[in-house]
């Protein structure tokens, strides 16, 4: 259905069953991401990204105007941006098919759509409510009208009706399992990077796929509402405990992700930045105080004219925490980076 198609909006705060396939949602407000949101953001995810970090670099090696913001920042406020359709959110599933289509700058205003493009209720079970998984269409842009993002993301949200049935179906095969590769390229085409700082230059051509590199050290998850209330994230069960089936605040999964992103800096120094994801599953749910460690592999690497490479990596991520003594696979995260 197209996203034109004229459907009463869905209430602030909706249930599953407020939701039609069709509905696409803009009333988000729109974010410039200013040097104070990507301060407080490095400080809850410890970003090494060079040209997040790095104003002159990013100007006379890339010819960039001001820093590159940071892909995790761009894509938290993007989901942050579409959770006004999933305020009640139980749990987000997956994300699938995200590309960084341009690469903004400190400065830059991001808006976001938010379409509704399945619904699928689950298999009821006798130890929960009844609910259904929504799949969202995310697309971002800039003031320019750039195309920024633009992705799928799927949630769980409760019945209002902890018995009903609504009849929703849907099959998400459609829903893409791999990016296009021309995309993936697109918004570093224009970037030199033989004389990137820190890169491995003609060492890239021995990186093999199957390489493994555990990261060294875990981080904390800690500042867990303050990311989410900094990115517009409207998900209760991130802010209020009494929204959580189990009394405790589910850490938004951004935030697993932006630190699975950073130990991957940690571990390859030499990423430039990250264009894409594949896939990203949430396996488990991640609490404030657990200590996330990670395993990254190289599935494939593809040279690229600009002197750098694209890396087709698959970070694995566990979890310990006081429940957790041996630890719990919460993350299984395929994406693309660009590597000097």
């Amino acid at each position: 259905m197209s996203s034109e198609t004229a459907i009463t909006p869905p209430p602030r705060a909706a249930y599953f069953e407020d939701l039609r396939v069709g509905w696409c949602e803009r009333s988000a407000p729109s974010v410039t991401l200013s040097e104070g949101m990507a301060a407080v953001h490095q400080a809850i995810l410890g970003d090494r990204l060079r040209l997040a970090l790095d104003r002159k670099l990013a100007r006379d090696l890339l010819g960039l105007r001001g820093p590159m913001a940071h892909p995790a920042l761009v894509w938290d406020v993007a989901i942050g941006q579409s959770t006004v359709l999933t305020a009640r959110v139980i749990a987000n599933l997956f994300y699938r098919g995200l590309v960084l289509l341009h690469v903004p700058v400190i400065g830059d205003t991001l808006s976001t759509s938010t379409e509704v493009v399945a619904l699928r209720q689950t298999t009821p079970r006798a130890e929960r409510p009844a609910s259904g998984l929504v799949v969202l269409r995310v697309r971002t842009s800039d003031q320019e009208g750039r195309e920024v993002l633009d992705f799928w993301r799927c949630a769980m949200l409760p019945l209002r009706d902890p018995n009903g049935a609504t009849g929703h179906a849907d099959d998400f095969d459609a829903i893409p399992a791999e990016l296009d590769a021309a995309a993936l390229r697109s918004s570093t085409a224009t970037w030199d990077l033989r004389d990137f700082p820190g890169g491995r230059g003609e060492a890239l051509n021995e990186l093999a796929p199957g390489t493994r590199w555990s990261v060294h050290g875990g981080d904390v998850v800690s500042g867990a509402p303050e990311l989410a209330r900094l990115t517009l994230n409207e998900a209760a069960v991130h802010r209020d405990r009494g929204c959580s089936p189990d009394g405790r605040r589910l850490v938004y999964g951004g935030h697993t992700i932006g630190l699975a992103a950073a130990q991957a800096t940690r571990a390859l120094p030499e990423i430039v930045t990250i264009v894409g994801w594949h896939s990203c599953e949430h396996l488990a749910p991640v609490h404030e105080g657990d200590t996330l460690h990670s395993e990254l592999e190289l599935e494939s690497v593809e040279p690229l004219e600009n002197g750098g490479a694209l890396a087709h990596l698959r970070s694995r991520v566990q979890a310990q925490g006081e429940d957790r003594s041996e630890g719990a696979s919460v993350l299984d995260w395929r994406f693309a980076a660009v590597l000097a």
